[in-house]
């Protein structure tokens, strides 16, 4: 076997090539492997101290080992970093931090509570005055306001014309909002879809805000009723607590500007109308109770006669001018 070593390197002296360590590196792998030394690994030496100055003051600052980062946690660089939530101070933390509790003063926060007491005094005087002239007997308005429920909404400017938007209204009205809203599901206009979700809208808040519609909840459902509309048409009322629609109305919103280029570089300005539908949502109850007041009224109504039945007197021949 023969190794392969270069000519030049062949005629250098042998003290040369024993002594250049350039000579030795190929074969100081293949040396290390054969000896007893080289089966134990060497300890690594540590780093040398960098010459350079700003490294030196980095690797200072530069943490040696990193936090550990909690799941759902914000790590050191994050902007929230001082907004996180952390434990709740105890009572005595907040006294100390924070010190003697201060009292609210009535006075400062007069102007936003109370911007106008003596307005406000003159109409307290006013509803006593009216309370003890009808020695607390409401009117007739105030007892259907205390007893019945009704919620009014208004919707956002829906882009179409009072035109448009009108059919729609008239469609509504007098039908309960279940109906009302599988109308307008099932309409092939394009403002149907505004509408519709006005309703929905109008329905959640009616039932929320108001309570209405839990007549099956609250035991209040009540028998079946069989009454009749203003209309003359009937209607069998399963739930005196059921929404309806009582009243459906379009009102103009502003106008919007658009457009419409023409022929020959002519420029037409478009006015595109913005509108708005209002509806008033009441309970079952109320057409029960109108329908009882017509039958009422109807019962009281006295029978008509063409002439009044008394005796014909002072009677002549001629006429009297």
């Amino acid at each position: 076997m023969s190794l392969r070593i270069p000519t030049r390197r062949l005629a250098q002296p042998a003290v040369a090539l024993s002594s250049s360590p350039s000579l030795l590196t190929p074969f100081t792998p293949f040396l290390q492997r054969r000896t007893i030394f080289g089966l134990f690994k060497r300890e690594k030496t540590p780093n040398a101290v960098p010459e350079n100055p700003i490294t030196a003051e980095f690797l200072k600052r530069k943490p040696r080992e990193a936090p550990a980062i909690i799941r759902g946690d914000l790590s050191s660089s994050s902007i929230f970093e001082t907004d996180e939530a952390g434990p709740k101070p105890s009572a005595e933390d907040v006294a100390a931090i924070s010190g003697p509790r201060m009292i609210r003063d009535p006075s400062i926060m007069a102007a936003a509570l109370d911007p106008d007491p003596k307005n406000r005094q003159r109409w307290e005087r006013k509803m006593v005055i009216r309370d003890v002239q009808k020695r607390g007997r409401l009117t007739r308005t105030l007892q259907i306001k205390r007893t019945e429920r009704e919620s009014a909404s208004k919707s956002h400017f829906i882009k179409t014309s009072i035109k448009k938007l009108g059919p729609l209204a008239r469609q509504i009205t007098g039908k309960s909002i279940e109906d009302a809203i599988v109308q307008m599901r099932y309409s092939k206009k394009k403002a149907a879809k505004s509408v519709l979700a006005h309703l929905e809208h109008a329905r959640n808040e009616a039932v929320v805000r108001r309570g209405m519609g839990l007549g099956e909840l609250n035991g209040t459902k009540g028998a079946k009723t069989e009454i009749e509309l203003k209309d003359g048409k009937r209607k069998l009322v399963t739930d005196r607590s059921g929404i309806y629609i009582d009243q459906a109305w379009v009102g103009r919103g502003p106008y919007g500007k658009d457009y419409d280029f023409r022929a020959r570089g002519q420029v037409n300005l478009l006015r595109l109308p913005y509108t708005s539908i209002s509806v008033i949502l009441k309970e079952e109850a109320t057409r029960i109770r109108e329908h009882e007041e017509r039958q009422q009224k109807r019962a009281r109504r006295k029978l008509w006669t063409p002439l009044p039945n008394r005796p014909i007197t002072a009677q002549r021949q001629y006429y009297s001018w």
